[in-house]
Order: structure tokens, then C-alpha cells, then sequence
């Protein structure tokens, strides 16, 4: 299918094919037929992809205060290599689709195949939506009117925070798409509405839906025309869905309100306020935040869990509801509102018009009716990519490895850090799997994968693959595992390898099964600090000292939101389980010795945090007599290194800090070893799985060591909860 990308890098704009999204639980997939370019909104990204790295750090000065932070930490290259990897990704743009219900997921009983519904998906011929963010359209209301829905949704949350009253005054600033339609909506609600802005036409149809104007190209007062459209008394409400850089709407409201006026910001404007415009008149001022209730709310929008309408009236989805009543009956005129129509296939042009000087307004993209493209053309889950892999690499693998790669999951971290390790490592890289089609077509072009597909399970069958790398949310680590495993795959899983002890077993009891060839399968959990070069040299001092060691391991693990789903018990696990499991594997690893008992106490309890295991002391006792402290705190600053490790024994001290700089004190024949980029050893974890599966022998990692460190960490995540 095709799908429109934009490069935050460069600003570009593309029409790529990509594989057709999976389908979860809760969810609509929808063949789209139209879909309305926000020309705000996108405006905005492409403007910001085409800034230069100055221009991009001025407008998101709170990324540059992180980016400052991870260099202090983690080095200057590692940093930028990161913020690169981050912009080079791709962005599905577009929030307002219309379309035809292809498939229902599961727990859904409120569409049928075939509903035609709009939804806030994107720029695609098929797009996977939750169906909390659907709605039915009404059989009178055209495809092209229905994708003005979501936009509507905006400016009808922004009216509802200002509760308008029969009979006021009520002004607009901005006549944009929002504009204008907050505009009908509020002469639908009886209010009088004087409408601000510089574009003549949009103007002459604020005039046309019934509101009185003001010209600002003409140098109009705004403040005098609200205090005469007022009647002397003041507006009663602003709503401001202008978007500029300029202080001077908010500050026009604040003296066009009456006492105790509400404005109500929709847009995005300058916000350095007057205390004194606010303060003399006590006015009101709120944030709308888009849709309405329920928005950036993951158990409603994610989970599909709805809030009583008794209790919230007006919920997202009820608001499309609403726009779409008020269009089935007339009150709410679309058909003004577009001024262009652009097929799929020329959507670049479209964009060009958005970011360009040539008056627009509502801008349409079609798609191919059923009669130009068939349902199995779009549905098609796998896109081939041989011919985006560069002659070179060809050239390079064909006298490389053998050893045939399969990726589940091409999120961040997969592209940032494991995708790169495996592909130095040498192996053939076959496919790669992602639920939405965006990132395994980018980390296909990107690395040279074969094909990209949204089709797990074809990763599975495919009989060339004989290693399988996961880097899947958490909770589904285990299952695919043992999926891998019973397809007599080797498995690369990166770290939680299980969440639960039942999960544990049932990859134990997989695992005995032998694959065809007699040969065992390989499991290797991503591990990589006991691979990291200083830690190496730590093992290597520690060799031949048979006393017991002790070890302190600080981890400046940083604040994660409670609502974040690596805190989720049942989705991430929680901290200890998903990060804390990396530094019990290294102290088993430096102590060579298994783990005997543990113990562990969450801090106390903090006024307002629904979290303790991510602040928290683990002791770990060994067999032969030493024992480890791991320090996991996340309420530290980030300017301290993130992991620092302590290791103290016969009257010497080795100390660790972020992987970059090894110091030893009173060390025989050993000062230190620094390094100029953090190294954390994932190069050499992944190469030392594929070694492993290409020439056979020992597991980098032994099995009962990866299952030992995943029930000591599971064990003791449930002792803290």
C-alpha cells in the first residue's frame, strides 16, 4: 500500500509503499477513501524538518537540555549518533481519514465490515485505528465532509471549554479550518461571533456563515471592533486558533474580554502574558487539548476503555459524533472549507502547496476505489526490498556468514544499536517485522534487509531464516521465543527474557526439545555489559582471586512516568525486571559464581508516587562468599554517570563509570583504561551469538546463567511490589 512520509531530517515529503499494517485487539483496519491535510499541523512538521540543526534546536530547547545531559554522561559521538537516528526516522504524517472497515478486531461489538467510518488515521490506503477514535458516518454526509471530522472535533473541544451561552459574544482569531469551523459551530449554539484575521477570504466566508469580521491586512483595530461588537461591555469569550510565533493575540483577548471573560487557546501563539491583563479583569484562561477527554489517554484510546458517559459527556469519540450530526443536518457546512483535490500519487504536490505561498485551504487526498485496486493488492504484508540494498553490500555478503537474520520489532533501539551490531557482525540480513509497516520498511532501506512485513508469523516459516533477533515490547518476549524456538530457530531476545516464572518454564520445557538437525538451538538474552571491553578487563583482573568479592553497582537510572509501559507490570515488567535484570547478569558474571540468596527493600514510600521499584537496594549473596549491592535509583540527577561500578577485593579497588573510563587503585601493574565513546559492548554480544550459531560451540552466555539472572530478577521485583 501506499502511505505518505516525512523526513524530520530534511523536511522531505514521499509517497512510499509499505507493507499493510497488523490489525490488534480493539482496533479497526480501514481502506481509506480520503483523508484531509491539517495544513496547520503539517505545515508546522515539514517547516521543522527543513530547519537547520540552530533553527531546530531554538524551537525544542527542553530536547537540546537532554541532548546536553547524554553527552555529559554518555560522550559527544554516542550522543549524536543517537539525535541522528532519532530525526532519520520516518513520520506518518495526517490525522483525518475517512474510509471502509476492512477487518474488526478483537473485543470490538460496535462496527461491522463495511461501516463506513472516520477516524483520526493517516496519510494511507489502510490504516489500523482503535476504534475509540472511529465513528460511524451518517449515510447523508459525503466522504470528502466526513474527513473534515477530526479538525471539527478540535474546534468543538475548544467551544465546549469555553461554554458558550445562547446570546454571546464571542470572537475567533484565526480563520483557518478550525477557524471557520468553530465559527458555524457557535452561531449553531446561537452565539454572535466576530471572526479575526488577515486573509480576505477566509474572511467573506466567516461573513458567509453568518459572523461579523476583522481585517488585519486593512490595519483594523481588533480590540475596538470586539468593544463595539460587544456593546461596550466586552466579549464574553476568545477562542484563538491562529497559529504564530506572536504574543499579540493573547495579549488582544485579554483587553477585548469582559471582567471574568474565558479565552481559550486552540492554536499555538506566543504566551508571554501580562499579569496585569489578567489580573485587573480575573479572566479565565485554558490549553485545549485536541480532540477532547480521553486524548494521550492510553486505557481509552489504547485499551479501548471508555469513560461512562454519565460521569464524561463528551469524549473524543463522541465529539466526532457530534461534528458529524451537526454536518448530517446542516448546521455545519463543509463544502467551502476545500479549496484543492490531490490523488495518492501526487501528495508531494500537495505538500508543496501547503508549505508554499499559494492561498489554500482545505486540501484533500483520494485514494484508489475498490474498481483501481483490489483488497488483496493493499492487504499485501510483505514489501520486498532487494531492490533498495545497495550493489556494494550484495557484493560484501555474498562472502560474508551465512548465518540468515530475521528482526522481530524495528523500533529505536533495533535501529539505533542492535540492527547496525548484527549487520557489522557479518550475517545476512533477511526481513524484518514491525505491527505498523513504517519502521521495518525504514530499517530495510536503511540496512539493507531483504524485505520488510507486518506478518510475523512469515518470519517464523521462512526456511532460510536460522536466527531470529527480537526487540518486541516486553510481554511478548517469551512467546516468541518459544515460537522461535519451535520453528528450530536460534534466538537472539533482547532483555526481559521472560516477565513471569511460568513464562520461564514454558521456555525451559521448549528449549529441551531438540531442533532437526540434532543440533540444540541457541537462546541468548541481550546481556551485552558482561561484553563491554572494561568489563572484559575487569573479568581478566579478577581471574585467579579466589577470596570473596564485593561489588556496588549504582545505577542513575533516571524518572520514567508511572504511565510509561515499561513501568506496566503486565506489558514491561516494571524496571527491575525490564533494566534491573542487566546488572544482576554482570554481577553473576564478575563473581563467577551462582547466586545463593537476595535480598531487597524499596524506598519508602514518596508523597505522590504510585512507583517504588525503580528506588530500590538489591543485595545479591554468591556461593563462594560474595555478595553485590545494586543501588537502582531513579531519583537522582542526570548529570551523575548513569551506571557506575564499584569492585573491592584483597585490599584493591577497580571503578567503573559509564563505560568509558576504568580506574583501579592500588592495583598491581593496573592504572586505568579509558576510552574515547562509551562502549557498552553490544557490537560484541551480538557478534559472539553469531559466532556461536555459525561455527557451533559453547552458548556466549550459558542457558542456565540466562534463566538463573531472569528468576532472581523476577523473584525479586515481586518482593518489592
Amino acid at each position: 500500500m501506499k502511505q505518505i512520509l516525512q523526513s524530520l531530517k530534511n523536511g522531505a515529503t514521499e509517497v512510499a509503499k509499505i507493507p499493510c499494517p497488523a490489525i490488534k485487539q480493539g482496533q479497526l483496519l480501514i481502506r481509506s477513501t480520503c483523508t484531509l491535510v491539517s495544513a496547520g499541523t503539517e505545515r508546522m512538521l515539514v517547516e521543522f524538518g527543513k530547519a537547520g540543526w540552530i533553527e531546530k534546536a531554538h524551537q525544542q530547547p527542553d530536547k537540546v537540555r537532554m541532548v546536553l545531559d547524554k553527552i555529559k554522561t554518555d560522550g559527544l559521538i554516542p550522543t549524536m549518533e543517537a539525535v541522528l537516528n532519532k530525526l532519520d526516522q520516518p513520520l506518518p504524517m495526517g490525522y483525518c481519514n475517512v474510509g471502509l472497515v476492512l477487518e474488526i478486531g478483537s473485543g470490538n461489538t460496535n462496527f461491522l465490515v463495511g461501516d463506513r467510518v472516520a477516524s483520526n488515521g493517516k496519510h494511507a490506503e489502510v490504516v489500523s485505528v482503535p476504534i475509540n477514535l472511529c465513528a460511524k458516518v451518517p449515510k447523508n454526509v459525503s466522504d470528502e465532509e466526513a474527513a473534515f471530522t477530526v479538525v471539527g472535533a478540535i474546534a468543538l473541544q475548544g467551544i465546549r471549554l469555553a461554554k458558550p451561552d445562547l446570546g454571546e459574544a464571542i470572537v475567533v482569531t484565526g480563520l483557518g479550518l478550525i477557524g471557520l469551523i468553530a465559527v458555524q459551530l457557535l452561531r449553531a449554539h446561537g452565539c454572535r461571533v466576530l471572526g479575526i484575521d488577515f486573509d480576505a477570504e477566509k474572511l467573506a466566508l466567516a461573513r458567509q456563515f453568518g459572523a461579523e469580521v476583522v481585517d488585519l491586512s486593512a490595519k483594523e483595530d481588533p480590540v475596538a471592533a470586539a468593544n463595539v461588537f460587544s456593546r461596550g461591555r466586552g466579549v464574553d469569550a476568545v477562542i484563538i486558533t491562529a497559529s504564530t510565533k506572536s504574543n499579540e493575540p493573547m495579549h488582544q483577548a485579554a483587553l477585548m474580554s469582559r471582567k471574568r471573560g474565558r479565552i481559550i487557546l486552540v492554536g499555538v501563539v506566543g504566551l508571554e502574558l501580562s499579569r496585569t491583563d489578567f489580573f485587573e479583569k480575573e479572566l479565565s484562561f485554558q490549553v485545549s487539548c485536541s480532540y477532547g477527554p480521553g486524548r494521550y489517554d492510553s486505557n481509552y484510546e489504547e485499551k479501548g476503555i471508555d469513560y461512562p458517559v454519565g460521569f464524561v459527556r463528551w469524549t473524543e469519540q463522541r465529539n466526532f459524533e457530534a461534528v458529524l450530526d451537526m454536518m448530517a443536518e446542516g448546521r455545519l457546512n463543509i463544502k467551502p472549507l476545500i479549496s484543492h483535490r490531490f490523488n495518492i500519487d501526487a501528495a508531494e504536490k500537495a505538500y508543496e502547496l501547503v508549505n508554499g505561498s499559494a492561498p489554500s485551504l482545505g486540501i484533500l487526498i483520494h485514494y484508489a476505489t475498490p474498481k483501481e485496486k483490489s483488497e488483496t493488492e493493499l492487504r499485501q504484508t510483505t514489501v520486498e526490498l532487494a531492490s533498495l540494498v545497495s550493489s556494494h553490500f550484495q557484493t560484501k555478503m555474498e562472502g560474508n556468514l551465512s548465518t540468515t537474520v530475521a528482526f522481530v520489532g524495528s523500533g529505536n533501539y533495533a535501529t539505533a544499536v542492535l540492527i547496525p551490531a548484527f549487520k557489522k557482525a557479518g550475517v545476512r540480513l533477511k526481513m524484518v517485522a514491525s505491527s505498523g509497516g513504517i519502521s521495518g520498511v525504514h530499517a530495510g532501506r536503511k540496512f539493507g534487509f531483504e524485505a520488510t512485513t507486518t506478518d510475523t508469523d512469515s518470519i517464523f516459516s521462512d526456511a532460510q531464516v536460522s536466527a531470529i533477533v527480537i526487540t518486541t515490547r516486553h510481554d511478548s518476549h517469551a512467546r516468541l521465543v518459544c515460537q522461535a524456538l519451535r520453528a528450530g530457530k536460534h534466538v537472539f531476545v533482547e532483555k526481559p527474557l521472560a516477565l513471569t516464572l511460568e513464562e520461564l518454564d514454558e521456555i525451559e520445557r521448549t528449549l529441551s526439545v531438540p531442533l532437526a538437525t540434532g543440533r540444540s538451538a541457541l537462546v541468548m538474552v541481550g546481556f551485552n555489559r558482561r561484553f563491554a571491553p572494561q568489563v572484559q578487563k575487569i573479568k581478566s583482573l579478577l581471574v585467579g582471586i579466589k577470596e570473596p568479592k564485593a561489588f556496588i553497582m549504582t545505577v542513575n537510572a533516571g524518572t520514567i512516568s508511572p504511565e510509561h509501559w515499561t513501568q506496566n507490570a503486565i506489558v514491561g515488567g516494571g524496571r527491575i525486571i525490564g533494566e534491573g535484570c542487566h546488572f544482576i547478569d554482570l554481577l553473576r558474571y564478575l563473581a563467577d559464581s551462582p547466586i545463593s540468596g537476595f535480598q531487597a527493600v524499596a524506598i519508602g514510600k514518596v508523597p505522590g508516587s504510585v512507583i517504588a521499584e525503580d528506588k530500590a537496594s538489591l543485595t545479591l549473596r554468591f556461593e563462594d562468599g560474595s555478595i553485590g549491592t545494586i543501588l537502582y535509583l531513579a531519583n537522582g540527577h542526570k548529570t551523575f554517570p548513569k551506571e557506575r561500578l564499584e569492585v573491592f577485593v584483597g585490599g584493591h579497588i577497580l571503578q567503573l563509570d559509564n563505560y568509558r573510563k576504568l580506574t583501579g587503585f592500588g592495583w598491581p601493574g593496573f592504572s586505568r583504561m579509558n576510552l574515547w565513546r562509551q562502549d557498552k559492548g553490544q557490537k560484541a554480544c551480538a557478534a559472539a551469538f553469531v559466532h556461536a550459531v555459525e561455527y557451533g560451540g559453547e552458548a556466549p552466555i550459558p542457558f542456565r546463567e540466562l534463566i538463573e539472572t531472569s528468576r532472581v530478577s523476577i523473584e525479586i521485583a515481586e518482593l518489592l511490589r
